[in-house]
């Protein structure tokens, strides 16, 4: 669904319990996102952890809210893995159907994970501006909006694509520190406008320009992945470090 910013997060031994926490599923019981369904991105969620709390609001100004409670169990199918999940009692897949237009259904990962795809390696995302910058240039276009990549941190301060040579080092932000474990392949999600889910930029075939002979951990990369080292509280404006 949408990418929103936030002032703060807190990163937890696993992560930020907000990110990817809940996930759309098809009939069948197979995950699906911005790939098969991109009008997805045209939702905007509204979480509230503490509270236990969650409100889609869709372009029609209706709101599908309630208080989180779980259902029927089901292995989710998830990418090429199953991930333990639980259908959400409530009115969220019924106004998420018909919003669609298909039969869906909203779960909750019930693993300390959340939706998380690459595991404990990859429970944090980060890219720097220069990178998303670097992105823009080879598309051919003014400015790449960053809620595209759908990444967790964004930092300033380093050169396009630096954040590559990371990988195998320890950062510092604010009072987390992370260990960077590999680069994130891109795929076609990115190629939708992050607010309405429309496909309108060729983000793929501007990667490969320049980066198919970059020598990351997966093909097409823009941006980095890694896991929690110590948990702790990530403000925009806190400094970023090395170790």
């Amino acid at each position: 669904m949408r990418v929103l910013a936030r002032d703060s997060i807190e990163i937890g031994p696993h992560g930020v319990r907000q990110n990817r926490r809940f996930f759309v599923v098809d009939e069948s019981g197979a995950m699906v996102n911005g790939k098969r369904l991109g009008l997805l991105q045209a939702v905007v969620p509204d979480y509230s952890d503490a509270g236990r709390t969650l409100a889609l609001r869709f372009p029609d100004g209706t709101v599908a809210g309630g208080p989180v409670a779980g259902g029927n169990p089901l292995a989710a199918g998830f990418f090429s893995a199953t991930l333990a999940a639980v259908e959400l009692d409530g009115p969220w897949s019924a106004a998420l159907t018909a919003y669609l237009g298909t039969p869906v259904r909203l779960v909750e990962a019930t693993g300390p994970l959340g939706a998380v795809d690459r595991g404990e390696d990859g429970a944090l995302s980060l890219i720097s501006s220069a990178s998303v910058a670097a992105l823009a240039g080879a598309a051919g276009v003014a400015g790449v909006d960053p809620r595209r990549l759908r990444m967790l941190i964004e930092i300033d301060g380093i050169g396009a694509h630096e954040e590559d040579r990371w990988v195998g080092r320890t950062v510092q932000i604010g009072s987390a520190r992370i260990a960077l474990r590999g680069h994130v392949g891109r795929c076609m999600v990115t190629k939708l406008d992050p607010d309405s889910g429309v496909r309108d930029l060729e983000t793929l075939d501007a990667l490969a320009s320049y980066r198919s002979r970059a020598g990351t951990t997966e093909p097409l990369a823009c941006g980095v992945v890694g896991r929690v080292l110590a948990p702790g509280t990530v403000r925009v404006g806190d400094p970023v470090r090395l170790g």
